[in-house]
Formats: C-alpha cells, sequence, structure tokens
C-alpha cells in the first residue's frame, strides 16, 4: 500500500507528465522543409538555427550567399545555430549558440501566431558589435517579449569581420557583379528575402516588415535601406545609434582590394585558393594583427551601386517610415581628455588637437568652465564623434528626401548599480563590461545611458539580463520604450495609448525629439548647430 507521500507525489508526476504532453510541438513548413520548434511556458512558439543560406565554406568562402538546400522529413529547430566566426572582444555579449563556426547562416523566428493565416506585422533583428562580433542567441535581442505584443520576431546571424567584408581583386574578378567584401550585408539581404517567402508559415505578413538594430546592426539597417537589393524588401525601419552615413561607412572597392592583398600578403597566401585553403582559425587569429581587426565594407557597385550618401541626397533609399535616436552617453570624455583633467586648458589643447582652425567653433558648441561641465561637453563631443553625428545625419535625410515619417529620439536612462554577484566587474567603454580576479577600480557614476544601454529595455529583455540591479523604475522605462517600438512596427507609428505624443519631424528647423527616460517628454532640438558644424568633416563620400 502506497503511504499518502508517495501516492501523492505520483498524482503530481501525472499531472505534470500529462501537462508536458499537451504542450503543442510546433511545426511550420518552409520552401526548404518542415521545421519543429517549440512552445515556451509564455504560448509563443520559437524555433530556432533554421537555415537561410548554404554554408559559406570551402569554395563558398568569400562569395555570396546560395540559396539554402532543401531536406527530407522534419528538421528540429529547437536551439541556435552557431555564431558566426569572431574573437572575444566585448564583455557585454553572452551567447547561446551551438559554438562558433563558418557555417553560420542561420536565423531564430519567434511567433504568436497559431497558424499561418494570421498575417502579423514582422521584426528582423540584426546584432551590433562593430561588425566584428555578436550573434542572434544573445538574450538582449531575445523575440518572446516583443512576439508577445503581436509581432512575429527574428533574430538573424550574418558574417563578420575577415570572413564577412573581405575585399580581394580575385574575388572581385569572379564575381558575376564585378564585386567583393559586402558578404555580411548580403547574408542579411538573403534573411530578408528568406523572409518574404517563408515567414507567412509563421503567421508573419511579409508586407509589414520592419528591420531594426543597434550599432553596427543599426549601420546595417541603413544599408539595407539604401541598397537596391533590399530596399524593396521593407516596410519600416528602427535603428539604435548608428548609421552608415558616419559610422564604420563603406571604403572605394579599390582601397578594400588594397587591404586585402595586404592581408593576404601577411598570411603567406599567394593566391585566393590559399586563402580558401587556411583553416577558419588560423584566418581569425591573423585578424588580430590587424588594426582594430576590421575589414570595411566596400562600395562595390552591386550592393551599394554609389557611395551612401550620395543614394540618400537622391532620395534612392526605402521610402518607409524611419525611428532612430542614440543615446546620452555613447561615449566617455576620457577619449577627447585623455588621462588630463577636465580643467579649461586641457580640454582646450585637446580640441585643438583634434580640430586645429576649427578649434573655437567647436569649444562655442561643446562649451564648459567648470569641471562638471568640461567633463559633459567632452562626453558629448566624443559621442558625437562616435555615432551621434551619423545617426543625426540619418534622420536628418531621411525626413527630407524619404517621403515617409521619421521619428527620432534620444535615450537617457543610466543602467543601475551592478548586482553584488558581478563581484568585481566594472563598466566599461560603450557599455562592455570588465571582469577582474582584484577588485575593480569603483568607476564614476554614469552621466547617462551609455552605448549599448537600451537594448534590454527597447526588446523587453531587462529580467533576462542578471548583471544589473533592475528596479521598478528601469521596468516602467522598459514598458515604455517598447511599447513605441511595438506600435511603430505594427502601424509605422509610435504612438498609442498610455504613451506621450511623439511628433514626427518636418523639413522645419523644429525638430521633436523624445527623450526617454523615467519622465519621459518630447522636446525640440536643442543642438543642431553642432550636426551642421559636423556635416561636412563627415560628408566627404
Amino acid at each position: 500500500m502506497k503511504t499518502p507521500f508517495i501516492a501523492l507525489l505520483a498524482m503530481q508526476l501525472t499531472v505534470a507528465a500529462i501537462a508536458q504532453s499537451n504542450i503543442e510541438v510546433p511545426q511550420a513548413k518552409t520552401a526548404n522543409g518542415t521545421v519543429e520548434g517549440t512552445t515556451e511556458q509564455s504560448g509563443i512558439r520559437s524555433f530556432k538555427g533554421i537555415p537561410f543560406a548554404q554554408p559559406p565554406v570551402g569554395e563558398l568562402r568569400w562569395k555570396e550567399p546560395q540559396p539554402a538546400k532543401n531536406w527530407q522529413g522534419v528538421r528540429p529547430a529547437k536551439k541556435f545555430g552557431p555564431r558566426a566566426m569572431q574573437l572575444a572582444l566585448f564583455g557585454d555579449m553572452g551567447f547561446r549558440s551551438d559554438g562558433m563556426s563558418e557555417d553560420c547562416l542561420y536565423l531564430n523566428v519567434w511567433t504568436p501566431a497559431k497558424s499561418a493565416k494570421e498575417r502579423l506585422p514582422v521584426l528582423v533583428y540584426f546584432y551590433g558589435g562593430g561588425f566584428m562580433a555578436g550573434d542572434g542567441s544573445e538574450p538582449r535581442y531575445d523575440g518572446e517579449s516583443m512576439a508577445r505584443k503581436g509581432i512575429v520576431t527574428l533574430t538573424v546571424n550574418y558574417r563578420l569581420g575577415l570572413f564577412g567584408f573581405f575585399a580581394h581583386p580575385e574575388l572581385t574578378k569572379e564575381s558575376p557583379h564585378r564585386a567583393s567584401g559586402n558578404y555580411g550585408y548580403l547574408d542579411q539581404n538573403a534573411a530578408l528575402r528568406w523572409v518574404q517567402q517563408n515567414i507567412e508559415a509563421f503567421g508573419g505578413d511579409p508586407k509589414k516588415v520592419t528591420i531594426a538594430g543597434e550599432s553596427a546592426g543599426s549601420v546595417s539597417v541603413s544599408a539595407q535601406m539604401v541598397s537596391p537589393l533590399s530596399k524593396g524588401l521593407i516596410a519600416g525601419a528602427i535603428g539604435e545609434s548608428g548609421s552608415l552615413l558616419g559610422t564604420l561607412p563603406p571604403a572605394p572597392l579599390s582601397e578594400g582590394e588594397k587591404n586585402g592583398v595586404e592581408f593576404a600578403t601577411s598570411v603567406g597566401a599567394k593566391s585566393l585558393a590559399d586563402l580558401r585553403a587556411m583553416q577558419a582559425d588560423k584566418l581569425l587569429e591573423a585578424t588580430a594583427k590587424v588594426p582594430f581587426g576590421r575589414f570595411s565594407a566596400t562600395v562595390d557597385g552591386y550592393f551599394f551601386p554609389k557611395p551612401p550618401s550620395q543614394l540618400f541626397a537622391a532620395g534612392e533609399q526605402a521610402h518607409v517610415p524611419l525611428l532612430a535616436g542614440w543615446n546620452s552617453e555613447e561615449m566617455n570624455a576620457r577619449v577627447v581628455l585623455g588621462q588630463e583633467k577636465p580643467t579649461p586648458e586641457n580640454y582646450t589643447k585637446a580640441v585643438q588637437k583634434l580640430y586645429g582652425e576649427q578649434a573655437s567653433e567647436v569649444l562655442k558648441l561643446y562649451s564648459g568652465t567648470t569641471e562638471d561641465e568640461i567633463i559633459q561637453a567632452a562626453t558629448d563631443l566624443a559621442s558625437d564623434r562616435f555615432i551621434g553625428y551619423s545617426t543625426w545625419k540619418w534622420a536628418d535625410i531621411q525626413s527630407k528626401t524619404g517621403g515617409k515619417p521619421v521619428y527620432r529620439y534620444l535615450y537617457s536612462r543610466p543602467r543601475p548599480a551592478m548586482t553584488p554577484e558581478m563581484g568585481n566587474a566594472a563598466p566599461g567603454l560603450a557599455g562592455g563590461v570588465v571582469k577582474s580576479d582584484a577588485p575593480a577600480a569603483k568607476a564614476p557614476p554614469a552621466r547617462g545611458a551609455v552605448h549599448s544601454a537600451e537594448i534590454e529595455y527597447a526588446m523587453g529583455n531587462l529580467a533576462t539580463n542578471k548583471v544589473y540591479a533592475w528596479t521598478p523604475d528601469d521596468y516602467k522605462v522598459s514598458e515604455v520604450m517598447q511599447n513605441y517600438f511595438a506600435n511603430f512596427i505594427k502601424t509605422g507609428n509610435p504612438n498609442g495609448s498610455g504613451l506621450p505624443t511623439w511628433s514626427a519631424v518636418t523639413n522645419g528647423n523644429a525638430v521633436p525629439v523624445m527623450h526617454i527616460d523615467v519622465t519621459t517628454r518630447q522636446e525640440p532640438e536643442q543642438k543642431r548647430g553642432r550636426y551642421l558644424f559636423l556635416d561636412p568633416l563627415y560628408n566627404k563620400q
């Protein structure tokens, strides 16, 4: 005879087994075959690690992505695919990927739809990381929270660094388009074409696709908007900190080819065949010796038929609504001041070193006399040089030639303190985390929102980040920002019930800017003169 405890335990296990057996095992039929995903506890269906192109390995290394091959039967889609080849560069990146590999062209889908007939709006999110690191498996980009807002949400992998942006004369010669160097961008384009062909199977509407991203992901959004290969595949765009109109712009193809030849020589490769025969990890290791490890995109005559600034100026980009902005502390004052004290004399010397005869104008636009004012002025200057200007330029030119509404924001919520469990960790530059065995030097309090700080707020993923001790105010800010994003994805307009009214930019001088913080409010643009001054310095393409 069973004891009451054992009987109760058996009953609980039986109930749990029945509940588990009643959870739907979702399937979706893509053009290449059927995939089987997972139903999360929230009811959202997720499909992870779906191939959208053939593995770019062997002879396909440094070729534009080829269509994925068909498969028979049901393909499991329950875990993330491998992340792209990359060095460990940023302390704020955490991956759930299945290792690292050249075989990295996979995407992930989260959908609230129960059938293929619902035709819900779609969000495709590109990760950041300077085109050198990042992955669609990072928890901060997770799509489940957005899916709960009624949006089919995707994250997309793309090739990085040497594997994604390597140009070489032999590559140009073998290309049917006489182009080389933009394989990462072409991967994103292939993913967008996959969405057009397959998203209805997940309940999405191919006519309501919004692309979004942060940092290099935001630069990617501006690139896909302006490329003739992608501009017809999207209905809206969201950019968080950065555009190619000043941040990581493409170089002339001849310059990219020259750099490619120099790299090939440095690794002892006498031909493209030699380069393709080298092991991926050996090539990756060699990139650590390249300045910044960076390989620039190129104006290749194919993905970019002309310099992007010319395409935007001519109104040849996608005519879709744009929501774009940046953070209040994108870069630290130390980038301008170095280790010098924030005195008027040291600040003046630093600006003179950067701008020469134009220093006096910069000192008027980014002014300060007290130590606190100088730190703020140097922070603003460093932030604008890093990424503020390029985002401003994108929103400004889109409002003039894009033919659709543009919404601008400034995100200002500083992250809270780190949790005690983080031990000796400290905040790093541009949103990173510096970990150490020794007690970390106490960093000065953030003056604003650092680079990348807004991602978890915008995507509704604060709870997945265990680094910071989130407060009720943080969740309040996240709710506001995510709802703005969700409304924009659904309608092309961020406004909605319970939110401060957000006006679109017009061609007038009174540009409205939504300041997103604990007290979110709209204010007229205050610092336009800074960007008008910087404009001719950057806009030389």
